[in-house]
């Protein structure tokens, strides 16, 4: 054999090899990747997410599982065993609502942005909901530079642990609910300055609307000691989603969705907690002002819930309580509204 010809057989090996390590999850209707579809173990874990190619590895499911739960957009679309989940391609229906349109209220000039929308927030410790946010926030930009001026909350509820442990040597049994917040969206308007760090950066054209998917890491070979902890493999992961074939400005804005990835333990620990966050924002309003002012705005403070209307309850709000309620009942109590 000569040896083009096997080094062409070694990388075909190599590349089925890899290949058959991960599931591509797509759409039954056109065929494409389908990014951020988070894999609920039976016990309402959190098993894995896929990234904007669609995959996940299959390193990450188990078959004791039994039963996985898929979530695409806020809501259930499918229960699948082992066996059909645990192929190189799965094909699920995704489009289970109709995307809402951001309404523009007004169009002229104007030295502010305003982007108003719903948000979800939430954390798990080694797959496990350990706190749970959401609520209605409005971002205000500059609109000349697109930076991002200030982040303002105007209803929340916020779901923590009953009983979490005190005892700060252990770390998987803590409630981590000061990681909490909402997206930073520090360059969402301007997708270009993201080029100028030290990121990841992957587009996916889809038949609907453009996904921009941004990631970076950090301690990945070495530990880093704190007040007698210990941070390791620090990962980022930032999705944003426009109209299709846009500019990518804050007018074609349709999506954000953040995770970030930190191992921690105490030093007495022998074995290190996976704690990942998870901080989505769709937007439902775009104003353009000369004032940056913002109505009804409110505190945010993780104590407490504070809102005036029943939000969740609409039918296009992201409403992932609903998804982590059927799991865990009663483990995670809402705060008392003091609105």
């Amino acid at each position: 054999m000569k040896k083009s010809h096997l080094l062409n057989f070694l990388f075909i090996i190599f590349f089925s090899i890899f290949n058959a390590q991960s599931i591509s999850f797509v759409s039954e209707k056109t065929g494409q990747p389908l990014p951020k579809v988070a894999v609920f173990g039976k016990e309402g874990n959190i098993l894995a997410t896929s990234d904007i190619d669609g995959k996940i590895e299959k390193s990450t499911l188990s078959q004791d599982q039994e039963k996985f739960q898929l979530v695409y957009d806020n809501i259930s679309i499918a229960t699948l065993s082992f066996n059909e989940i645990n192929k190189d391609v799965v094909k699920l229906n995704d489009r289970v609502k109709e995307i809402e349109a951001v309404v523009i209220k007004n169009n002229k000039p104007a030295k502010y942005v305003f982007v108003k929308g719903n948000f979800n927030a939430y954390l798990t410790v080694n797959g496990k909901l350990n706190c749970y946010m959401d609520g209605i926030a409005t971002y205000v930009f500059d609109n000349k530079t697109k930076k991002l001026k200030s982040t303002n909350v105007q209803q929340y509820r916020v779901f923590r642990l009953e009983n979490p442990s005190t005892d700060r040597k252990q770390t998987g049994l803590l409630d981590y609910n000061a990681f909490l917040d909402l997206p930073k969206l520090p360059n969402v308007g301007n997708i270009e300055e993201y080029k100028n760090k030290k990121a990841t950066i992957k587009e996916l054209k889809g038949k609907t609307k453009d996904e921009i998917e941004i990631s970076g890491s950090a301690l990945q070979e070495k530990e880093m000691a704190l007040f007698g902890y210990r941070l390791y493999d620090i990962k980022a992961l930032i999705n944003h989603s426009y109209e299709k074939d846009s500019k990518k400005d804050l007018r074609d804005f349709l999506e954000s969705n953040e995770i970030g990835y930190i191992k921690f333990k105490h030093k007495s620990e022998p074995d290190y907690n996976q704690l990942i966050s998870y901080k989505n924002f769709y937007p439902t309003e775009l104003d353009f002002r000369d004032d940056n002012d913002v109505e009804n705005k409110v505190k945010l403070n993780k104590n407490n819930s504070n809102y005036s209307s029943n939000y969740w309850q609409d039918a296009s709000f992201p409403n992932m309580q609903a998804i982590f309620s059927s799991f865990f009942k009663d483990d995670l109590k809402e705060k008392e509204n003091k609105k």
